[in-house]
């Protein structure tokens, strides 16, 4: 097999990132250890929690367990087995090679380190490892030994070659059993039969069992720990896709609440996990070759024209626009909507009538000179166009592509009273386009003070927020969570609306041009914490700019099955992941026929999407078309697609097969009733109306709530019920010197409204450092 090398030195603003393989070890034929230079992971690690780890630029994310730590050397360690052809480009990796990303850690810590120590010297724990799960086991049950508690440790796999990391056991626990299915090496049977045996013939008693494996193992081991009456806790890691929480993959039920593994877990109740869900969810993502082992080794848990540019001049019609012909683009990813030329943008902007009271500027959310940006380009000064927007806005050539101009500044537009009104978002547009393809861009205001401030995400408030601060010399640093930077920009607008490395890339390099730093792979809340940012790192103010990357639910029936994504995770592997490219690992799962549930731009995107991959695409939307939520254009070119509507309908189960596939959604016809607390009509159910619908892949695109990982794990800063943090006019939080906005605070809007929040937060930060350092 032609062997895999990778080198990769990621410069980033002015940092240097980089993970190196320190040592890597073969432990079977199929299994690796490697220890993996990680200083911030290996700082903020431990036991139980989890990494993500992504080779190079094209390779997939890949979820796996911390299987130690060493603080003072900055390092930490991976187990991982060959199933599909990810993990064997991982595995072929050597020592002083280097990958990419090596983000972490993830996930909650096991439950235990936050229990009193005392009591836990009374508690007599078991640990059952089965295969691979010997890796996360061991650092919970050195953590115990090391806080002066023994443990017993029953390790358990098919045969005696299969076993791992049992020296490394006996080296902390109190006894450690090793037992086979072929009793080729120590007890003979399964590791229910192994511990049975322990209790019934040997004496022991558990008043606590820990159980990582495999999931049909966890499944059979916490039937025989109710019956024998012992607490039991499983991790679910394997069912983990990205890691961070936002895609809603690693969802499972745990009595009869929906939990998501990466964010409430990885460690549940045993008892309480419905298992045979579990097991058809962890296959969705598999390779076939991943797929044909688990199968094997689990048995029957499987079972336009373009529009043109005919001159108008009619100065009541603004000026059309170029656009690929609908069905070309529906067939690739490239841009659809293809702007204005310098003729066609000089010829737009002579129908702005330059209103001394400029309504348009009133209805944009960071208050761009509109008439004044205008008036240059009506000039052909299309420089001093790009100088005016650069004062208000770090983004023009995001926000001319994706903000919804016509409920804002196009919306207030006076032409548009009696006519079309002026196209302000194509025109920035062109503006912003022309002066990335003239290499023009405007330095900082003021000399650098080495006053540092950190921001926490890289989306549209992060980066407006980190360019007004390096305008006004801070020594900015932007943490991701993500391998790249841009945050929504990024992971969740799909290719044709919005081209990463021509647009998205092209801003924040800008960015950076300013002096800021991008660190990726830092999760804060586990990486690092805002705590830690301040007391250990000297920043002395912070924005939390971090979005709202949780996806919601219906909670109908059958919304666990394989085949029911959330846009988030699916426009998430598809954008960020690259997963439309076949020159990527990034496996994506799009059937015949995909229906997207909601009305928003997501759900536009979601569908637009699939119908790309090559899924029938149709959208299914509770109200009537007159109350979609999504742009009017997007609903327009979703339409010229040929996107189907399904609108007045709502979706009341998901009809699953014996494999856990979908066969079909069962859905109820809906009429308009009185107006409810958003100001549309409440939709309400026809009696009599459910009808099948013919699908095999369900998307729901019904919205994203703020994580709380940082709010968790901050103290002192206040959220209200809906998770979002709280914040006053000033876009200041409850504790002294940490500000945040954009959908971390609102839940999730729109682009322009989160760079809104973000310059707010920034004029805000440096009122409060002027004036704490003048007080010095």
């Amino acid at each position: 097999m032609e062997k895999y090398k990778f080198y990769s030195l990621i410069k980033i603003g002015e940092c240097d990132m980089s993970f190196r393989i320190v040592k890597k070890e073969r432990l079977t034929d199929k299994i690796f250890a490697m220890e993996i230079e990680a200083p911030r992971v290996a700082k903020a690690a431990n036991p139980g929690q989890f990494i993500i780890i992504k080779i190079d630029e094209k390779g997939e994310r890949v979820p796996l367990t911390i299987a130690d730590y060493d603080k003072e050397k900055g390092t930490v360690k991976i187990v991982l087995q060959t199933v599909g052809a990810s993990t064997i480009k991982l595995a072929e990796i050597e020592e002083n090679d280097f990958v990419n990303d090596f983000v972490g850690p993830l996930g909650n810590p096991s439950e235990f380190i936050y229990e009193d120590i005392e009591d836990l010297k009374k508690e007599n724990i078991i640990f059952v490892a089965g295969g691979v799960g010997a890796a996360p086991v061991y650092p919970q049950v050195k953590w115990l030994k090391e806080h002066g508690i023994d443990c017993d440790v029953i390790i358990g796999a098919r045969s005696k070659d299969l076993i791992i990391l049992e020296d490394e056991m006996k080296k902390m626990a109190r006894d450690v059993y090793v037992s086979t299915d072929d009793g080729s090496y120590g007890f003979n049977g399964r590791v229910t039969d192994c511990l049975k045996d322990l209790i019934d013939n040997k004496g022991k008693k558990y008043t606590r069992a820990i159980v990582i494996g495999p999931m049909i193992m966890m499944k059979f081991m916490c039937m025989l720990t109710k019956e024998l009456n012992i607490p039991t806790t499983v991790s679910l890691n394997t069912i983990m896709v990205d890691g961070t929480g936002m895609c809603g993959a690693c969802r499972v039920t745990v009595g009869d609440e929906v939990k998501f593994a990466c964010c409430d877990g990885p460690e549940f109740d045993g008892h309480l996990v419905d298992f045979d869900e579990a097991m058809r969810r962890q296959t969705m993502f598999k390779t076939p070759e991943g797929r044909a082992i688990l199968k094997m080794e689990e048995g029957d848990t499987h079972s336009n024209g373009s529009c043109g540019c005919q001159e108008d001049k009619k100065k009541s019609i603004r000026v059309p626009v170029r656009e690929q012909d609908p069905k070309e683009r529906a067939k690739n990813f490239e841009e659809v909507c293809l702007g204005y030329n310098k003729e066609e943008a000089m010829r737009e902007a002579e129908r702005c009538l330059n209103c001394k009271n400029p309504r348009c500027v009133q209805g944009c959310p960071v208050k761009i000179n509109i008439p004044a940006f205008i008036s240059k380009v009506k000039d052909g000064d299309i420089e001093g166009a790009a100088k005016v927007i650069s004062i208000s806005s770090s983004l023009p050539s995001v926000c001319g592509r994706v903000c919804p101009q016509e409920s804002q500044c196009e919306g207030k537009c006076v032409v548009g009273i009696k006519n079309d009104p002026l196209a302000i978002g194509k025109l920035e547009r062109f503006v912003g386009d022309w002066a990335r393809e003239n290499g023009v861009s405007f330095g900082v205001e003021e000399e650098a003070n080495g006053i540092k401030v950190a921001v926490v995400g890289s989306g549209p408030s992060g980066l407006a927020c980190a360019g007004d601060l390096a305008k006004k010399g801070y020594d900015v640093t932007i943490f991701e969570a993500f391998h790249e930077a841009g945050g929504v920009l990024t992971y969740g607008i799909p290719e044709f609306r919005l081209p990463k490395q021509k647009v998205v890339q092209s801003e924040i390099n800008n960015i950076k041009k300013l002096g800021v730093k991008i660190e990726t792979n830092v999760v804060i809340g586990r990486t690092i914490t805002i705590d830690e940012l301040i007391e250990n790192e000297g920043f002395e103010a912070i924005f939390i700019g971090s979005g709202a990357g949780l996806p919601t639910f219906m909670g109908i029936p059958g919304e666990n099955a394989n085949g029911v994504l959330s846009a988030n995770e699916y426009l998430t592997r598809v954008n960020l992941m690259k997963a439309y490219d076949d020159s990527y690992d990034t496996p994506i799962n799009i059937g015949k026929k995909a229906a997207i549930v909601g009305g928003g731009n997501v759900a536009m995107d979601a569908a637009r999407t699939a119908l790309r991959l090559g899924s029938e695409s149709s959208i299914v939307y509770r109200r009537s078309e007159k109350e979609l939520p999504a742009r009017v254009e997007e609903v327009h070119h979703a339409k010229e697609e040929g996107i189907v509507f399904h609108t007045l309908t709502n979706p009341k189960e998901i009809l699953v097969n014996e494999d856990g596939s979908i066969r079909g959604m069962i859905c109820v016809k809906m009429e308009l009733g009185e107006p409810d607390e958003s100001g549309r009509r409440r939709p309400i159910e026809i009696p009599g109306s459910e009808f099948e619908m013919e699908v095999d892949t369900v998307i729901m695109a019904l919205g994203t709530r703020p994580n709380p990982l940082i709010s968790s794990t901050t103290k002192g800063l206040d959220v209200n019920r809906k998770k979002c943090i709280v914040v006053n006019e000033d876009e200041q939080t409850s504790k002294e010197g940490v500000y945040a906005g954009g959908d971390a605070v609102t839940g999730a809007a729109t682009v322009i409204s989160a760079m809104g929040a973000g310059k707010t937060a920034a004029a805000s930060i440096d009122k409060y450092l002027r004036e704490k350092h003048a007080n010095k």
